[in-house]
């Protein structure tokens, strides 16, 4: 019996000091991470979009630091770090996007642009200088005001794992 045991506990034993061996750590949300980086620096994204209200620096700056408090083990510095993030919102535009027959819009469209520079400090490689851009509709019978908020939120949403996914899941 003892020698069946040893049998089955061996392989398992092995395959453990495999998976912990790895180079690379991965996550649950599709991040692979190299084990040598610790830290990541996400410097504030200035508003340069004209039209764009005055809170969207802040809360696009802190949704991509939320996302990577809860979707890695990186620690969140203030600068010199492995990963650095730096950027602006470059556009702030609202469209119409369903003319109905009247030549009226049934619905909006807003649209946000961001340019994020990303530097891996071990891998430069990995390295990017690129824009992102994500919109929502709304409908016409609602005020911008009204809807706005939660628009740049949920674009916010989008943009931010765009972000992440470039630097950490190199789609």
């Amino acid at each position: 019996m003892k020698r069946n045991s040893i049998i089955y506990i061996l392989p398992i034993f092995f395959l453990m000091i495999v998976v912990y061996s790895c180079k690379v750590n991965y996550s649950f949300s599709g991040a692979s991470v190299s084990p040598d980086i610790k830290t990541v620096s996400i410097q504030y994204f200035r508003n340069n979009a004209s039209l764009a209200p005055p809170t969207i620096s802040q809360s696009l700056t802190e949704a991509l630091k939320n996302i990577f408090t809860s979707q890695s083990h990186l620690a969140i510095v203030t600068r010199n770090a492995d990963l650095n993030f730096e950027g602006e919102i470059t556009g702030y535009a609202i469209a119409p996007v369903a003319i109905q027959s009247n030549d009226l819009a049934a619905s909006n469209r807003l649209t946000i642009m961001v340019h994020v520079k990303f530097v891996n400090t071990k891998d430069e490689k990995q390295n990017f200088d690129t824009s992102f851009s994500r919109f929502a509709d709304y409908s016409s019978t609602q005020s911008l005001t009204a809807v706005q908020a939660n628009l740049i939120d949920q674009i916010n949403q989008q943009l931010v794992q765009d972000i992440f996914n470039k630097a950490m899941i190199n789609w």
